[in-house]
């Protein structure tokens, strides 16, 4: 029994793990038949775990649609404002490496009813942070949660020749980012902020 339940834990990884390759390589109507293929499992086994498509996407990519709720947590629950501030944003603006293939999908699973009331909780979050680290005096007074949208757009845009260096190119980005947002003495006013969609 223990053995059937490990092959069955086994294949339920493979499955997310070719799911999600396929769904970010090919495109969210990839046939689940390449699935199972790339899972090297029967297509009655994915459906077995997974009896449609759509819970089968929810779950190839519930890991990451966590990332940006986990990282807000992280920060809410550090004793320094500041400090829980820089490490929400280092993690949201490094959490997907830049993968532009990624982001579109989770703007679309965003708005799913699983995954509607974290977003709204988060972005809650994002505001309690900003309010904090204001009232500390480190946060710059113009910074609002569109500067958080924007930054994390831009990590979007970061190209490098490796899985490697675009991971530290990334964290350098971060640590430019929030280098810049730090309260400092005669800092040159910044043009108005711009509203953004907190889903992008």
């Amino acid at each position: 029994m223990r053995h059937l339940r490990a092959d069955a834990d086994d294949n339920r990884g493979r499955i997310l793990a070719a799911a999600r390759l396929s769904f970010v390589a090919e495109g969210l109507a990839v046939p689940v038949r390449e699935v199972a293929r790339r899972a090297r499992v029967s297509t009655a086994t994915v459906y077995r775990r997974f009896p449609t498509r759509q819970t089968l996407l929810l779950a190839a990519f519930a890991e990451d649609m966590t990332v940006c709720s986990a990282a807000v947590k992280d920060g809410l629950a550090a004793r320094d404002p500041w400090q829980g501030l820089s490490r929400a944003v280092e993690k949201l603006v490094t959490a997907y490496g830049g993968d532009p293939r990624v982001q579109p999908i989770l703007v679309q699973l965003s708005r799913e009813p699983e995954f509607t009331a974290g977003h709204e909780r988060t972005v809650r979050g994002m505001l309690e942070l900003i309010r904090r680290a204001k009232e500390s005096g480190a946060l710059r007074a113009e910074i609002v949660l569109e500067d958080i949208v924007l930054a994390m757009q831009a990590a979007h845009g970061v190209r490098a020749g490796s899985p490697a260096a675009q991971a530290a190119a990334t964290r350098r980005l971060a640590g430019l980012i929030i280098q810049s947002f730090h309260a400092t003495a005669n800092a040159a006013p910044l043009p108005p902020a711009v509203r953004l969609p907190t889903r992008s």
